[in-house]
């Protein structure tokens, strides 16, 4: 094995990430049918937070709390309580991603195995003990905690530090999206490999070290002999 140690993405990249059906189930509780035009609606608000994050220009809580706001006003709800709905609902219908399991199994042992994420505490711990892969990570990495988020290098300097610094030619990072997880690890100086389920082009500019379309194989391109 080349590698001291392999940093994961989380939503997409470990495990499923399914906000439609997440939406679906948390709005039921405030008995609205939740159509694909109210998540367009939804997703057209909650990208560019997103984006916006990513590039440090708000907090983790203000796109918990705006991503809501319009939901807010119509049920007379906070917008908190949405977002930790929401949240709980994401966490109730989690799984891990085909070839996961197996993954994990085949490195653990061969190489320390850590998580980095721009996804919220209160997911992502619950998430990893629901599923069963708590006990595969030797560290977890959340950028609330941290007060920033992928591709910020500072992110990853802070993960260098809990990992007692080893030499950044024995790290590789693997994560599904261009613009947080390859594009921070080339801020990190650390090879990348891209999870491109979906055929993507790479954006300009971010050129990962390798691509691979699945979980399987990349289990391959990691462990053949």
């Amino acid at each position: 094995m080349n590698w001291d140690w392999i940093l994961f993405d989380a939503d997409e990249t470990l495990f499923t990430f399914d906000a439609f059906g997440g939406l679906q189930r948390m709005f039921l509780d405030y008995s609205v049918t939740f159509t694909a035009d109210d998540f367009q609606e939804y997703q057209a608000v909650n990208k560019p937070l997103w984006v916006d994050y990513q590039n440090g220009a708000i907090t983790a809580l203000q796109l918990q709390l705006r991503r809501f706001e319009d939901w807010a006003d119509r049920l007379n709800v906070p917008s908190a309580e949405l977002n930790a709905a929401f949240l709980s609902a994401m966490a109730e219908i989690c799984a891990p991603l085909p070839g996961a399991v197996s993954l994990l199994n085949a490195l653990k042992g061969k190489v320390k195995l850590g998580i980095i994420t721009n996804g919220f505490t209160a997911l992502q711990q619950i998430r990893l003990e629901r599923t069963g892969l708590r006990d595969y990570f030797d560290l977890l990495v959340i950028s609330e905690q941290v007060g920033v988020a992928k591709p910020d290098r500072r992110i990853f300097d802070y993960t260098f530090e809990q990992m007692k610094q080893p030499p950044r030619d024995r790290v590789l990072m693997v994560g599904d999206t261009a613009e947080s997880d390859i594009l921070g690890g080339i801020n990190a100086g650390i090879a990348t490999c891209w999870l491109n389920a979906h055929g993507r082009t790479a954006p300009e500019g971010i050129e990962p070290t390798w691509q691979v379309t699945s979980l399987s194989e990349l289990e391959q391109l990691l462990c053949k002999p």
